[in-house]
């Protein structure tokens, strides 16, 4: 079954309020259920530690704040637990927290990078896993804000867009796998920090933003841009950023951090992280073109280093693939399929046009 899809347009608060109107139903029956939002509220409503991160974000990246703010009353969720939420990953847990939960933090995706080879244009593949929770309650959204370019994004009920897939019409793809690593500190959330390349108009812009030295925690993002067909793969903790830009062979990545430039940092790798990047780099290692399907890699399943994730395949972080993306950058439009059936069969293909 397809994605929703939800169509927003206009001010920072009121492109917010439709996406929050359109998904307050499934928020108000799923999210607010979640177990790691519950406990994130109990631990960090009205701390000083989320104080600071407000203001901070707020000077900023008002705009985004608005049309967080916008999200949360159309959710109609308080502003300060819509926040919360989407500082997942930021904030830092005991360890004692629950199995279920530690399981839960770690999620899980699997991208891969394809450059321009033999006259085709470049591809970014992803897939998106998640919480079991939220199988059948995500969305496809469709934005036009008034204040940056159209964008389309995967999106999850309470968060604000860019922290999954996406891309925007001046031509600014974005992938993003999650990484643990233990530098967290009070700063910019990391999904505003996605948001904010989501907006951006250009590659340089768009590292701009991962430079910051005032961000909370970070990603590995994967970016193309298609003007410039230029394809990146960055590794983005609080403590730094590194860069490397992908050409000639295919580049995969999944949920740890592998550049030379992090090497020895403290870092936390699930069994499956571990098994997906080494049977997607022993995959393009085996490739015969530089330009292969991308489905051959996401929808690879060998018994014990599953890519695409099913329910209960014995992984120990996120389980299940919510959706695969396809995005081909080409010159005048960015084409996205998306997979929700991995038969095949149930696709959802998306024109995106890029501005002059």
């Amino acid at each position: 079954m397809p994605l929703s899809l939800i169509e927003a347009s206009g001010t920072p608060f009121e492109l917010g309020h439709q996406i929050g109107t359109a998904i307050k139903a499934t928020v108000q029956s799923i999210s607010i259920h979640n177990e790691e939002f519950v406990a994130a509220e109990r631990r960090w409503t009205g701390s000083d530690y989320i104080k600071q991160m407000m203001s901070l974000t707020k000077d900023v990246y008002p705009a985004f704040m608005e049309e967080l703010r916008g999200l949360a009353e159309g959710m109609d969720i308080g502003f300060e637990r819509a926040f919360i939420w989407n500082c997942r990953g930021d904030l830092r847990w005991p360890d004692d927290i629950s199995p279920e939960m530690a399981a839960n933090l770690a999620e899980g995706c699997t991208s891969v990078i394809i450059p321009p080879a033999d006259g085709n244009p470049g591809m970014i593949a992803h897939n998106e896993d998640g919480s079991f929770d939220y199988e059948g309650h995500c969305f496809w959204l469709k934005a036009n804000p008034s204040n940056g370019p159209a964008f389309e994004s995967f999106l999850y009920p309470g968060m604000i867009a860019g922290h999954s897939m996406g891309a925007n019409s001046a031509g600014i793809v974005q992938t993003i796998n999650n990484i643990r690593v233990h530098d967290l500190k009070p700063g910019l959330p990391r999904h505003f920090i996605c948001r904010a390349i989501l907006g951006s108009s250009s590659m340089d812009e768009a590292i701009s933003h991962l430079k910051r030295k005032d961000r909370a925690s970070g990603f590995h993002h994967n970016l193309g841009s298609a003007k410039e067909e230029k394809f990146l793969s960055v590794e983005a903790p609080a403590s730094g950023c590194a860069i490397k830009e992908v050409s000639g062979a295919p580049s995969t990545h999944a949920n740890h951090l592998v550049f030379e430039e992090f090497k020895g940092i403290d870092q936390e790798i699930t069994t499956s992280s571990g098994n997906r990047q080494c049977r997607s780099e022993a995959l393009v290692e085996a490739l015969e073109t530089p330009y292969p399907d991308p489905k051959n890699i996401l929808f690879d399943q060998k018994s014990g280093e599953e890519i695409l994730r099913m329910p209960k395949d014995g992984g120990d972080d996120y389980g299940q693939t919510l959706a695969t993306g396809i995005f081909t950058l080409g010159q005048s439009e960015i084409t996205i399929d998306i997979y929700r059936d991995y038969s095949k069969k149930d696709t959802a293909q998306h024109r995106l046009p890029l501005i002059s």
